[in-house]
C-alpha cells in the first residue's frame, strides 16, 4: 500500500499533532488526489516500468509533460514541462504517449469507489475530489478512518496510490493532501488550523499564482501568518478589492465552500499545438473545422448548447489573442461553430506565423432548457440530426468514420491516423464564410 504515514513539508506539522493519527473532530471534509496518476496507470499496465522514472508525454520540442512518476520528478520534471527539457533533466526516462481512455476509464471506477462512500462527491478532474463525509460518520467511522478506508479501496480493487487531506474546510482538505504526498494521509484538526496554515509560504493560499506571490513578497509578506496579519487596505492597493479579501479570509483560515456535487461547466473547448509554426489560411482553416467539431461532439455528449464562441490564437512568439461571438441562439452543431470560429479568425487577421490555435463556446445551458427558435420554411432534418446520426457511426465504427470532406485529405489533421471500420462517410463542409 506504501507509507502510511507522510510528514507535511511545512513549520509545525512534523511535531505529531498532524498526521493521519491527529484529532479528526469536525473535519468532514476530504480530498482525495491521485499520486501521478496518469503515470501511475501507465505503470499499472507495465508492472516492470515500476520504481523507473516514467514520463507521460512527448519528448520533443513542441511536447509537453502531462505526468511524471515520482522517480523522473526527483530529476526536476515536472507536468507542463517542454518535453525537450525533460529529456534533457532525465535522459534515460521511459516516455509513453498519453492514453485518455484509459485515464477516464480508472477515473470513473475511483469515483464509484468515492461515491459508495457518499454522495457528495465534487470531482475537480479526472484524479482529484472533494468528499463531504459527515453523513458517513456513522456508517464507516471517523472522518480518518473514512480516508483509510478510501485508500485502501483503491490501493485492492485499482491498484493506484493516493493522498487524502482530511480537514473542517475544503481548501485545508487540499493544502492537507498535497503535503500528506506521496501516497499519504494527513489529518489538520479544527483548534490547530492556524498552527498548520501559518507556517506555510504564501503560494500555499488558493489562488496566489507566481505573479501574486511576487507581488506580495514585494510588500515583505513571505508566510501566510504575513498575508493574516497585513493591513487589508494594503492587500487592496497592491491585489484589488476580491483578491485581498479572499486571500485574507484564507489566511486566516476561513473558507465557506461547502461540497458541491454537480459541478456546472462554464465552458467546453479544445485547441491544437502545431508541430511546427504555420501560416497558411487552409490548414489554420482545416483545423478550426475539426476543433468545431470536437467541441460539438463534447456539447452534445454533455448534453449542453452554447451561445457565445470564442477563438484562441497563439502566435510564435508566444503572444496569446482571444476574440468571441455571441450567437441569438444557443447551439450544439459543429457546422454553426465552425463558421463563427473562421469569421472571427479571419476578422483578426493574426499575419504572423501561429503556434496553437482553439475552439472554446460558453454560456451554457442544457438542452432541455433551451428555447427552440423555429425557422419558416426549414427542413424536418437539420443538422443537428445528421451530426447525431454521425455520432451514432462513430460510436460504433470509430472516431474516423465520418468527417467533414476537407479532413479526408493528405494535409487534413487525421491524415496520420490510421483508418479502421466501414468506408469513411464523408459529411459536406459547411460554407466558409465571406
Amino acid at each position: 500500500m506504501g507509507r502510511s504515514q507522510a510528514v507535511p513539508r511545512a513549520g509545525g506539522a512534523g511535531d505529531g499533532r498532524f498526521g493521519p493519527e491527529a484529532d479528526d473532530t469536525g473535519c468532514t471534509v476530504l480530498h482525495v488526489d491521485m499520486d501521478a496518476f496518469y503515470a501511475s496507470v501507465e505503470v499499472r499496465r507495465r508492472p516492470e516500468l515500476r520504481g523507473k522514472s516514467v514520463i507521460v508525454g512527448g519528448p520533443g520540442n513542441r511536447a509537453v509533460v502531462s505526468s511524471a512518476s515520482y522517480e523522473a520528478r526527483r530529476y526536476g520534471v515536472r507536468s507542463a514541462m517542454p518535453g525537450a527539457l525533460a529529456r534533457r533533466l532525465c535522459p534515460h526516462a521511459v516516455f509513453l504517449p498519453p492514453d485518455f481512455a484509459a485515464y477516464a476509464e480508472a477515473s470513473r471506477a475511483i469515483m464509484a469507489i468515492f461515491r459508495d462512500v457518499t454522495p457528495l462527491v465534487e470531482p475537480l478532474s479526472l484524479d482529484e475530489a472533494f468528499l463531504d463525509v459527515a453523513g458517513a460518520v456513522r456508517l464507516f467511522g471517523r472522518p480518518a478512518e473514512i480516508a483509510r478506508l478510501i485508500r485502501r479501496r483503491i490501493a485492492t480493487e485499482q491498484h493506484l496510490p493516493c493522498s487524502v487531506g482530511v480537514a473542517p474546510t475544503k481548501f485545508l482538505a487540499k493544502l492537507a493532501s498535497t503535503r500528506a504526498k506521496p501516497d499519504g494521509l494527513l489529518v489538520v484538526p479544527a483548534d490547530l488550523t492556524l498552527e498548520f496554515l501559518h507556517p506555510l509560504p504564501v503560494d500555499a493560499l488558493w489562488g496566489v499564482g507566481e505573479r501574486t506571490a511576487q507581488v506580495l513578497r514585494r510588500l515583505g509578506l513571505r508566510r501566510v501568518r504575513d498575508v493574516a496579519h497585513a493591513p487589508v487596505g494594503m492587500l487592496r492597493r497592491a491585489l484589488g478589492d476580491a483578491a485581498a479579501t479572499h486571500l485574507h479570509e484564507l489566511a486566516w483560515g476561513r473558507d465557506p465552500r461547502r461540497v458541491t456535487p454537480e459541478r456546472v461547466e462554464k465552458s467546453i473547448g479544445a485547441e491544437t499545438t502545431f508541430e511546427s509554426d504555420v501560416a497558411e489560411p487552409e490548414v489554420i482553416r482545416r483545423t478550426l473545422l475539426a476543433l468545431a467539431g470536437t467541441v460539438a461532439r463534447r456539447l452534445r455528449d454533455a448534453g449542453q448548447l452554447g451561445r457565445t464562441v470564442a477563438i484562441k490564437v497563439r502566435l510564435a512568439d508566444f503572444r496569446t489573442v482571444n476574440r468571441s461571438r455571441t450567437l441569438s441562439a444557443p447551439t450544439d452543431v459543429s457546422r454553426e461553430i465552425f463558421q463563427v470560429a473562421w469569421a472571427l479568425f479571419e476578422a483578426l487577421r493574426p499575419g504572423d506565423r501561429i503556434r496553437l490555435v482553439g475552439v472554446r463556446i460558453e454560456g451554457l445551458v442544457p438542452v432541455e432548457k433551451a428555447p427552440q427558435q423555429l425557422v419558416l420554411g426549414a427542413p424536418e432534418r437539420g443538422w443537428r440530426d445528421a451530426e447525431r446520426a454521425a455520432d451514432a457511426a462513430t460510436d460504433r465504427f470509430g472516431r474516423t468514420a465520418v468527417r467533414p470532406a476537407s479532413l479526408l485529405g493528405p494535409s487534413g489533421p487525421g491524415t496520420r491516423e490510421k483508418l479502421r471500420g466501414p468506408p469513411i462517410v464523408p459529411l459536406s463542409d459547411p460554407q466558409t464564410p465571406s
